[in-house]
């Protein structure tokens, strides 16, 4: 493998990457990645400070005849989603990214990248450090802890900030520049239960739903891609087989479609219940053809555990997961191929004394969020769990008047001779959240070309790098003179 990223342009960019590859920066473990970028600023001579949510501010000012310029605010968030394969043996804690070049193309060895958003990272530390180019004055807000609930955007105090426009960095297609994003909310869903002894005559399995793509729920939500939460409490609604289940642990992160879920189940008949799973994979690989190319279903016999989920409670999940709302709910009638409303039923997972079911709603609609919000619950709730819908942020409603928004389509133009697709996302961009500390902000979300974020899969297209870089330079020189 090729690991010598450094070799690729632009040389500063992925210099920088390169480093933060090297730095464990799970959301809520950025402490190491935010002394990088403090450092970083120490050693260049520019003002800096971290706010009370642990955002690190870094502000240059403008180079000589560019003072007349709009103050620009560049933006990207400090911590990755640690998602890897289930043979990697791996600590996101403590090691680093193994980064290499495939091709056109870079990735890591069975984890996640981290391109989402260290590229954009790397990118604001790139234009601070080099001194040779020609801009206005010039901020860069690196926030804390976005992928898990944005909380340095949330955390985000007026007054810090003086630019006049925010470019996120954060947008994963290059040639599209991204003026609105969908609003979110959490669904925490908590079952609870007295577990029981195990009964005895019974045969204890294993059962795993593996081998799904996964992804970002909002980016690849639209792609129909299988749950595996879902898959998985399927064959058990659907067996022939009577059975007890003894626990559940499916899904990872809140904001990545589940690629895997695995459940301990008791059965009188193994070998009948193996030729159902055999079957249902076979349906399954039928049902996502052309979608999913590698589901597996799997049964082993594994040794009994003490307790189980009691039998009512564990049908009462079983249905609701299979029977809550989940994917895509409504299509964009504006925007053509874009998701308007979804679900992702990201987690279950059982502790001995409650099973904790995580949801992220997404609506570019308040009203079609508040009643999918209000679907979800309804089920759960009869199902005898506590649901509480948290953490509702609105989302960035299009501006296409903005002067950001044109002197980029024009800058765009005139470096590749076409203009630029513009666009929303369904995904939850900290634009809207910072929109709303500091309302008068022109706002545009842009980047290179990454595929696969919040999977192993993750990979960033090597020259999408540098046009997405050479953009954003000229962005900076090009950028709208103050009234």
């Amino acid at each position: 493998m090729n690991y010598n990223l450094e070799s690729l342009n632009p040389t500063l960019v992925w210099k920088h990457f390169k480093a933060l590859t090297q730095i464990p920066r799970p959301s809520h473990h950025e402490e190491k990645v935010r002394e990088y970028i403090v450092e970083f600023a120490k050693a260049h001579n520019l003002e800096y400070c971290v706010d009370e949510a642990c955002n690190v501010y870094i502000a240059k000012p403008a180079t000589a005849g560019y003072e007349d310029r709009k103050g620009i605010v560049m933006q990207a968030h400090l911590d990755m989603v640690p998602q890897k394969n289930n043979d990697k043996v791996f600590d996101f804690e403590n090691d680093p990214i193994e980064a290499y070049i495939d091709g056109e193309w870079v990735t890591a060895n069975g984890t996640t990248l981290g391109a989402d958003n260290g590229i954009g990272v790397a990118a604001i530390l790139a234009v601070l450090e080099d001194d040779t180019l020609e801009h206005g004055a010039i901020e860069g807000l690196f926030t804390a802890t976005e992928e898990t609930g944005m909380d340095g955007a949330f955390g985000l105090k007026a007054g810090l900030l003086k630019g006049d426009i925010l470019l996120n960095l954060d947008s994963e297609t290059e040639g599209e520049l991204y003026v609105g994003c969908a609003g979110g909310t959490d669904a925490n869903i908590t079952l609870p239960y007295a577990a029981e002894a195990a009964p005895q005559g019974w045969k204890a399995v294993k059962l795993e739903v593996k081998g799904l793509k996964g992804g970002h729920s909002g980016i690849q939500i639209g792609l129909q891609r299988g749950n595996a939460n879902r898959l998985l409490c399927r064959l058990l609604l659907h067996t022939e087989q009577e059975w007890l289940l003894a626990s559940i642990d499916g899904g990872g992160l809140r904001n990545a479609i589940p690629r895997e879920a695995q459940a301990v189940v008791l059965v009188h008949d193994v070998a009948a219940f193996k030729a159902e799973a055999a079957a249902y994979e076979k349906s399954l690989q039928a049902e996502f053809e052309n979608i999913e190319d590698s589901i597996v279903v799997l049964v082993e016999e594994v040794a009994a555990p003490a307790e189980i989920i009691p039998a009512a409670t564990a049908q009462n999940l079983v249905k609701a997961v299979v029977g809550a709302p989940n994917g895509v709910v409504k299509m964009s009638v504006e925007m053509e191929g874009l998701v308007q409303t979804s679900t992702n039923l990201a987690r279950v997972v059982s502790d001995g004394k409650c099973v904790k079911i995580q949801c992220l709603l997404r609506s570019s609609v308040s009203s079609e969020k508040v009643a999918l919000g209000e679907a979800i619950k309804g089920v759960f709730e009869m199902a005898g769990a506590e649901v509480l819908l948290e953490g509702s942020y609105d989302g960035w409603k299009p501006n296409m008047e903005s002067p950001i928004l044109k002197a980029m389509l024009a800058s765009y133009e005139t470096l590749y001779g076409k203009k630029p697709a513009v666009t929303a996302i369904h995904a939850g961009l900290e634009c809207g959240i910072i929109g709303g500390v500091y309302p008068n902000l022109d706002m545009i979300s842009f980047g290179p070309t990454i595929c696969y974020p919040h999977s192993p899969d993750e990979k960033v297209e090597i020259a999408s790098v540098e046009k997405f870089y050479e953009f954003l330079l000229h962005t900076l020189k090009n950028a709208p003179k103050k009234r």
